[in-house]
Formats: structure tokens, sequence, C-alpha cells
């Protein structure tokens, strides 16, 4: 059962200090990465433990290399990243039973200096507060649009929020009083378990400050779609989930995909020979959407060119996550557990365990 958020910590710390603080991260043939991100929690936290997910790649053995202690996960069982988690938490709290705080990192990610100390001070300062996350960056967003674009997603606002990104840091008491991730999930997994936590009374929150720096490594269009058939997906289940909840959680989304994605080029492509063509004109939608959102990120300070490559996605990204609904859907109709949607190559740097 949770501790209800308005119990104040039992044993508050004044001070920043490693010793009930730990961190998991978890991958899947990295490389570089994982180094990078494993040398940037050194000596920062009281215990690492690293989740491989079938790596071939060397992950595992440089990771012991450098004394972080290594799960690996069962091959036969299939891999999600919630259950990488939730696997890298178990080992941390058998190792250090008295931890009241743990930092999720992906395994292409590295920490920001002074990210430990934001955010345990605020997980100190707010009795109420499970989850707290701060600024994730692409670490080369000149590199491609993709990860241009994975950048602009990353800059969110700050205050109280609905969920984090995988990347944060958690209340263990929290995350154990609403039972962990939900390991079945193969996207989406951290606004599930945000919604779960909110719904016990805890709260989430993005600090003004910087948390981890992201290696996206995106140079192909087809690794974009699929990574928003991935979204559609993780909406699609999460509607599907928690319908019976207040407000119906993604309802929203997965209705407005729906119709940008399906049922308006359906209408406007199947209508076209009775109407003489014009009901082609209902593309012209998907234009006013680009704008919008360009406009929205415009009054955010974001440049204009980056802002209307910002627009231009949100248009386009309504047919892969439309793909995202129909797969979840077969899947649901014929009774069938969901893979994971990668769209992370080996090439160089390997796939990605999320």
């Amino acid at each position: 059962m949770t501790v209800p958020p308005s119990r104040p910590d039992p044993t508050p710390s004044p001070t920043t200090t490693p010793e009930d603080l730990g961190a998991v991260a978890i991958g899947r043939n990295e490389g570089e990465r994982l180094i990078r991100c494993l040398d940037s929690l050194a000596g920062k936290v009281a215990r690492v433990v690293y989740v491989d997910s079938g790596s071939t790649d060397g992950s595992v053995e440089a990771a012991r290399a450098r004394g972080v202690e290594v799960v690996e996960l069962d091959l036969s069982v299939p891999f999600t990243a919630a259950r990488a988690r939730n696997a890298g938490l178990d080992r941390l709290l058998e190792l250090a039973p008295g931890l009241r705080y743990v930092q999720f990192v992906d395994g292409d990610c590295e920490l920001a200096d002074g990210w430990l100390d934001r955010g345990r001070e605020a997980l100190e300062s707010r009795p109420e507060l499970a989850v707290a996350c701060g600024r994730r960056r692409e670490r080369a967003p000149e590199a491609s649009l993709y990860n241009r674009l994975a950048d602009l997603e990353w800059d969110t606002p700050v205050g109280d929020a609905d969920s984090c990104g995988g990347d944060a840091m958690m209340r263990v008491e929290a995350l154990l009083g609403v039972g962990g991730y939900d390991p079945t999930l193969i996207a989406g997994e951290e606004p599930d378990l945000c919604l779960r936590l909110r719904a016990e009374g805890w709260k989430v929150a993005r600090l003004d400050a910087e948390m981890t720096s992201h290696d996206l490594a995106m140079t192909r269009f087809g690794q974009w779609w699929r990574r928003l058939e991935r979204a559609g997906h993780a909406y699609a289940e999460g509607a599907a989930r928690h319908a019976h909840r207040p407000g119906r959680p993604w309802a929203r989304q997965v209705a407005s995909i729906a119709f940008w994605g399906l049922a308006l080029p359906a209408a406007a492509i199947g209508l076209a020979w009775p109407t003489s063509g014009l009901s082609l004109s209902l593309l012209l939608g998907y234009p006013v959407i680009a704008a919008r959102a360009a406009r929205g990120r415009m009054r955010r300070g974001t440049p204009v060119g980056q802002s209307a490559l910002y627009g231009a996605s949100c248009a386009v990204s309504k047919f892969p996550q439309a793909i995202g609904l129909l797969r979840y859907a077969g899947n649901r109709l014929l009774g069938r557990r969901g893979t994971l949607i990668e769209y992370k190559g080996v090439a160089g740097v390997g796939e990605a365990a999320r």
C-alpha cells in the first residue's frame, strides 16, 4: 500500500549524500554510449546496476570492467524497457535495501553534472513528489533533422507534469507502492507509471535543470517513422488500459490520430471521384496542423526554422502513429502480445533497449 504523500519522509537529510541514492541504467548494444552513461554515474551514487537486454557488442563486459553490477535479462522472455527497469530496481534494493531514491537512465544518455543534487533536493523538499525529471538534450541536434526534432521534443515546460521520460529520479517508496513499471508494455511505460502514481496522490515534477544528454543518432526517415509508430501504439494501449479512469487518459490523442491519420485521408481519397476532386481539399487541414504547432513553438521562443520543422513533423506524424494504432488493434483482436517496435540499428552504435 502506498504511504500517503502528505506524510513527511521519516528520515529527511539536510545535505546531498549518495548513501540513499542508487541508479539503474538499461541498454542493448549501446557501445560507446553506454560507456559514457556509466562513466557519468561513477562515484556519484551508492550503487549502479546495469540491465542488459541481450547485447552482443561487449556492453556487459564493459560495464563489469567499470565495477558496475550487471543483470542480464532472460532471453526467453520478451524484452521491454519496463521489465529491464524493474529488474534493475530489484537488484539495486537487494544490494542496498536502504535506498530511498533511484535514478533511472537509458544507456544512450549521460547524466549532467549537478543533476543528482537538484533531483534529490526536489524529492527531499516535497514529500508528495514521487518523480523528478529535468531537461534532456540531444547530444548532436545538428547532425540530422531527426535529432533536431528529438531535441525539440525533449524541451517541455517546467513545473508539475503528467509524466516523465525514461530518465528520471524516483522515490523508491512511491515506486514500490504502485508495483513498479508494467513489464508487459512495449511502449509508453513511463506515462502509465506516472498515471498510476498520480492516482495514488503522488506528484510528478519537471525541474528547470539540465538532466541528461541523449544520443539518438538517427539518420534515416524509416527510423523516425517507426519511432512514431511506437508512439501511436503507446497511445492506443494506454487509452484502452485506462479507459475506466476519470477523463479517459489518452482518448483525445487516439481520436486525433484516428481522424487525421485514417478517417480524413480515407474520406478525401475515397470521395475524390464522386466529388470531382473537391474532397481533396480536406487535405488542406494538414498545413493547418503544421502552422498551429509551429506557432506554439515560436511563442515559446523556438527559432522560426526549427518551429516550422516541428510543425511539419506534427502533421506528418499522424500517419505512422495511425499505423501504431492499427498494430495495437490488430494484436488485441487476435489476442496476441505486441513485440518491440525498434527503430535503431546496430551500425556504429547499436540497438536500443527502449
